[in-house]
């Protein structure tokens, strides 16, 4: 188990105090460079900022979400609205025309209605947010690599319109606080709740989004689509702007608040929540458990049925410069065990994921791909990937899952 030290222990010898200044000074470096690559994203031209708290009606300070507290005096002004471009009209290609993506290259995957998509994480760091429209949907893919959490949300109508969103400049808790153009309402990305404006309280809908390896979207999704650089910025795509960022012993960008000690801040868990229980997967338990690369945690949380799904395979999109060549972290993903009215039991064997009932085999996208079920697919339930200082901070109340 790899729990971050937050105190010295008792009898410190001025070796191990060197020791700890070389590790400060470790950590002041990485959060530099995340400040450095933060200035980085953004653009020079930028539109006017919305005060916080501009509605036009007075607001209630505090907001309940997921468990935590929100106050709108912890969101922190980082850099100017629109500072980090959303992309508004995206371009799409068909997968067999992509030939700039690695096949370990992390992706968030959304597919509605038959409509799959692959937006990779390359162009996500540098903008954030798309707005775009699946299977008939309008929805908000959003990506925050300070807290490494990728979220799609249904885009909502107000006044009749729906709205779009974009980049407000400001965080909290070190998580993206989008704004939403019809109001200039703020919207914490973890937990898509508005905690400041006209809309405030008011909940997005959230659709299941996966980071999961380019080369696993493109055999599941063959006719899929996916997000073309030409988003009609000048961005550096391929190259992390946050080069070590999640360095297992790093600190958090502009987080205020005190990091969970039960795991290394910069820890990557997979978050699961359903009938009021909420579970953190930490990514090297799930490494440990693995058999052939894979693990299938087979849990039931809040009454539910679910399978966490971890491989190898998938690169870092905040380790390296280069995401391509950056060290490989797995992607995690989780589904309901409910298959036709039976509940399965998942386990690796042979180097894919079966079901013990059918010995149907299964891939990381949910897709009965061999055996008696073949053709279909499994339910994705409410996950997140997320750091754990990211994820503790909006659920306080979270549990760390241990392998049995």
């Amino acid at each position: 188990m790899r729990e971050h030290q937050w105190t010295s222990p008792p009898g410190e010898t001025p070796a191990t105090s060197r020791s700890l200044w070389i590790a400060t000074l470790g950590v002041v470096l990485v959060a530099a460079l995340a400040l450095a690559g933060y200035r980085l994203v953004t653009r020079t031209d930028s539109s006017p900022e919305p005060r916080v708290g501009d509605s036009g009606a007075e607001q209630p300070s505090g907001s309940v979400a997921g468990g935590a507290r929100l106050d709108r005096d912890d969101i922190v002004e980082v850099i100017p609205m629109d500072g980090i471009p959303a992309i508004d009209e995206p371009v799409f290609q068909g997968v067999s025309g992509v030939d700039w993506l690695a096949d370990k290259e992390p992706v968030i995957a959304l597919e509605l209605a038959g409509d799959a998509r692959a937006y990779p994480l390359q162009i996500m760091t540098w903008h954030e947010i798309v707005n775009d429209e699946v299977g008939g949907t309008p929805v908000a893919v959003t990506f925050c690599p300070l807290c490494n959490t990728a979220i799609a949300f249904e885009r909502p109508e107000v006044d009749g319109e729906v709205t779009t969103f974009g980049t407000s400049g400001k965080l909290i808790n070190s998580n993206l606080l989008m704004y939403d153009r019809a109001t200039q309402s703020l919207w914490p990305q973890a937990t898509g709740e508005a905690l400041v404006g006209e809309l405030k309280g008011t909940q997005l809908t959230r659709l299941s989004a996966r980071i999961v390896p380019w080369h696993e979207f493109k055999s599941a999704f063959p006719t899929g689509k996916v997000l073309s650089r030409d988003t009609g910025h000048d961005r550096r795509y391929g190259e992390n702007p946050y080069p070590g960022y999640d360095d297992v012993d790093s600190a958090p960008f502009l987080f205020r608040g005190e990091a969970d000690g039960r795991l290394a801040a910069v820890e990557r868990v997979l978050g699961l929540q359903s009938g009021g229980e909420v579970v953190a997967f930490p990514y090297f338990r799930l490494q440990e458990q693995a058999s052939g690369g894979l693990t299938a945690a087979n849990e039931t949380i809040g009454s539910q049925p679910v399978v966490v799904l971890w491989k190898s395979g998938t690169t870092s999109a905040l380790d390296g410069e280069d995401i391509a060549s950056s060290r490989d972290v797995g992607a995690g993903v989780a589904y309901s065990r409910r298959v036709g009215g039976r509940v399965l039991t998942f386990i690796s064997q042979g180097g894919v994921i079966v079901d013990q009932e059918t010995q149907t085999t299964w891939n990381l996208l949910g897709q009965a791909t061999e055996g008696r079920l073949e053709g279909r697919s499994l339910k994705a339930v409410d996950a997140i990937d997320s750091f754990w200082f990211d994820w503790a901070a909006f659920h306080p109340d979270t549990k760390i899952w241990q392998a049995d």
